[in-house]
């Protein structure tokens, strides 16, 4: 007799996990860059129409790579959506109330040059992200139930 209760559990802890960790996601993306309007931060520039789409597909790419089964834990691995996720904190950020960007460029350096350049920062967080899901997917397919006997792994 095959029991799968301990599968089942493990699964719906990392769904559990994935969903903890899109959830932290948002609170660390949207309320410093007061996406999510808080009383702690505010922000100088209105939100862009484009910057709602890009939290929200962050936050499904954050969940997706938490909730696939990878191969086991390893400290870069668990690293790897880490640098989309910083990396859109820049791109929906205010421009001008980015410290780093107003030290290097000034305010009108955030605004004329820096400004333009976050969509593309959004997308190629998005790329960096979705480039961890699918590199996590094709580990997790290929991955080797640790439950087969030494000798049928191949």
């Amino acid at each position: 007799m095959v029991t799968t209760a301990p599968t089942e559990r493990r699964s719906a802890r990392r769904v559990a996990r994935a969903v903890l960790m899109g959830g932290l996601t948002l609170v660390v993306v949207a309320v410093p860059t007061d996406i999510i309007d808080t009383p702690f931060f505010s922000r100088e520039i209105p939100v862009r129409w484009w910057e709602y789409p890009v939290v929200a597909a962050t936050v499904a790419l954050t969940i997706t790579w938490f909730a696939l089964q990878g191969p086991a834990p390893d400290s870069r691995m668990s690293r790897r959506p880490l640098g989309g996720v910083l990396l859109t904190v820049f791109a929906v950020g205010c421009p001008v109330c980015n410290k780093l960007v107003l030290v290097a460029l000034g305010t009108s350096g955030a605004l004329g040059l820096w400004a333009p350049l976050q969509p593309f920062l959004a997308l190629i967080s998005l790329g960096l992200l979705t480039a961890a899901v699918v590199q996590r997917r094709r580990q997790s397919t290929c991955a080797i139930p640790a439950t087969q006997p030494a000798a049928t792994r191949q």
